[in-house]
């Protein structure tokens, strides 16, 4: 009883807080990762989410990086309340152990989920130039166990904890520098992955028909000067020219933003403030990721006819890489 008074609260529910906010970020990366692997479009009331979800950044060891995520939340789940299932009275040895070796591992995933997470607020400021929800609440919950995984316990020797607080960080950032240090390469790194040739090559030609929609569509697309920028190998830009059909695409004007693509503009890229693939700029306004063909109609104030035969739940995904 005296124990428990001299406890603070924060001690006494601190597994609690972390396993729910935890769990928490393990149903939303979980949600993330169901959403990239479906070719789906996460709901969110800003486009910046589309954006990241789309760029480079998001993908790690050709998985979504909310897997990687979701596998890290779960993790600290498990850390958080496995001393809870087993019963003090009877195994108290045995609790106390893993009571122990379990706060180790909280603090040691708290930072370096934290560090992790810093980094991408770094790319999200810096590199994408975007707000994304789901990337700051992530850090935001990062963050948050690794002050409960410090403030739950009472640790006997604190300079032993800051000391391996600052290997952890070290490492897992050197280790997140050295997973991003080829995403910026986008010429010879990603053609030693995806050999695949131009996007002229018919094998990356649609397969899909065009309608009188989406023929009249892509018409006035290019009536306006709008324009596509994209890259030969970009999955989601086929996904694209998939909804649109053989015989609209080749009136969309599509700019090639990799330099080892056909007739390639990467300066046009970077000059429009290129992130992600694909980019559409209409009217002066860059909307990233995959458009459904009713939403570039109402963006373009399109007013032809709208039975448009595909959507980003029907087209086939049959994109032809293979890799190295």
């Amino acid at each position: 009883m005296r124990r428990r008074r001299q406890t603070s609260w924060i001690q006494r529910w601190s597994r609690y807080l972390i396993g729910g906010i935890a769990a928490t970020g393990a149903a939303l990366t979980g949600y993330l990762t169901y959403v990239k692997f479906s070719n789906g479009e996460a709901t969110c009331p800003i486009k910046g989410c589309d954006q990241v979800l789309a760029s480079d950044y998001a993908t790690v060891f050709g998985q979504p990086l909310a897997l990687f995520g979701c596998l890290a939340y779960l993790s600290m789940v498990v850390f958080a309340l496995l001393p809870l299932f087993i019963a003090e009275e009877t195994r108290a040895e045995l609790r106390q152990k893993l009571d122990d070796l379990t706060w180790n591992f909280l603090f040691w995933g708290g930072a370096a989920m934290t560090v992790f997470s810093g980094y991408l607020m770094f790319l999200l400021t810096t590199e994408l130039k975007s707000f994304c929800i789901y990337c700051v609440g992530s850090a935001v919950m990062s963050t948050s166990l690794l002050v409960l995984a410090v403030l739950g316990r009472h640790w006997e020797d604190i300079g032993k904890l800051i000391f391996q607080g600052i290997i952890v960080a070290m490492a897992t950032l050197i280790g997140t520098l050295g997973v991003y240090a080829s995403v910026n390469g986008n010429g010879p790194a990603r053609a030693a992955v995806y050999q695949a040739q131009p996007s002229n090559n018919p094998s990356f030609e649609a397969t899909t028909e065009s309608g009188p929609a989406e023929i009249g569509l892509a018409n006035h697309l290019k009536d306006i000067g709008a324009k596509k920028y994209s890259a030969w190998w970009c999955p989601h830009c086929y996904s694209q020219r998939q909804l649109f059909g053989r015989e609209a695409f080749e009136a969309i004007e599509a700019v090639e933003c990799d330099a080892s693509g056909q007739d390639a503009q990467p300066q046009a890229c970077q000059t429009a403030g290129v992130r992600s693939y694909p980019t559409w700029v209409i009217n002066g306004t860059s909307y990233p990721g995959v458009m459904e063909l009713s939403e570039l109609a109402q963006i373009s104030g399109y007013e032809g006819p709208s039975e448009f035969l595909h959507s980003s739940q029907t087209i086939p995904n049959d994109m032809p890489i293979i890799q190295q």
